[in-house]
């Protein structure tokens, strides 16, 4: 097992971007968050009765992440039900938008886009844990084709839904990285993630507590991809949420033995050999 406690949990993701009102529109209009604030540069969406889940600094003067860096893969918001996606998808096609992707993982049912700026989104609903498949140690997952119209016909899944339900959460974030040596090192090694899904080519995925994952890594960038440019649009950080002071410390103390572990307010904001940052905190 890693050294994370079992109810460590992902909380919010900040994405810099050169255009806040546009993003911000998307962000309320196809995928159903709610402007919750705004503090400076940073305006904060989530839904009612929740935390922040997407936080958007905008940085007009920000340039663009080049193709084949590393950085964002995507941010993936889970929520509750079956029929909380199906809502999900056809908010997405009554503003416009177009799908990049719908898959079967065994493990869940996924939508995938990208917003305006190119940050990929995956939407998605958890099957029972019981009912998640094992290969040896290791969680089962594929890439299989989502049956839509199975999806539509869930039942509650034609009613009026704008926005996402309260319990929907930043469930996972997929990243892009140079090398998966250098990563396990840093997410599992380090930060004390446990491994869970190894098989996929070029791809890793680890977790704490069992779930199936809550960080996804891969190098489909291709092997040795560079950072993108310092301060360009995409990912700025996400948070990794520990239950205690005393799990908090390990994990920075484990952190600062191969790197260097900024502090930001008390809290830990570093960063993975490719550049993707994460900030530690205590719930």
């Amino acid at each position: 097992m890693g050294d994370l406690p079992a109810d460590a949990r992902l909380e919010e993701i900040r994405l810099r971007v050169g255009d806040a009102d546009r993003i911000g529109r998307f962000y309320e209009e196809s995928i159903g968050l709610q402007a919750l604030g705004r503090d400076g540069p940073v305006t904060s969406l989530g839904v009612i009765g929740g935390e922040t889940l997407v936080e958007l600094e905008s940085d007009p003067d920000a340039p663009r992440r080049p193709p084949h860096t590393t950085g964002l893969f995507h941010l993936a918001l889970l929520v509750p039900t079956r029929a909380d996606l199906a809502h999900a998808l056809r908010r997405v096609a009554a503003t416009g938008r177009r799908l990049t992707g719908a898959s079967d993982h065994l493990v869940s049912e996924a939508l995938y886009l990208s917003d305006p700026e190119g940050n990929g989104i995956e939407l998605y609903r958890d099957r029972p844990r019981e009912e998640w498949p094992r290969q040896g140690d290791e969680v089962a997952m594929a890439t299989l084709p989502l049956d839509l119209e199975s999806l539509l016909a869930e039942p509650g899944g034609d009613a009026d839904a704008p926005t996402m339900p309260e319990g929907t959460v930043l469930g996972h974030v997929h990243l892009q990285v140079s090398d998966l040596d250098t990563a396990s090192a840093f997410w599992v090694g380090a930060l004390g993630f446990d491994v869970t899904a190894s098989l996929y080519p070029g791809a890793l995925f680890v977790s704490a507590g069992g779930y199936h994952h809550h960080v996804g890594l891969n190098t489909w960038a291709g092997a040795g991809a560079p950072r993108p440019p310092a301060g360009a649009r995409g990912l700025d950080r996400f948070e990794l949420v520990l239950p205690d002071a005393a799990s908090e410390t390990a994990a920075r103390d484990r952190l600062a033995a191969i790197g260097d572990v900024r502090d930001e307010d008390g809290e830990a904001l570093v960063e993975d050999p490719s550049g993707n940052a994460v900030l530690v905190r205590v719930s």
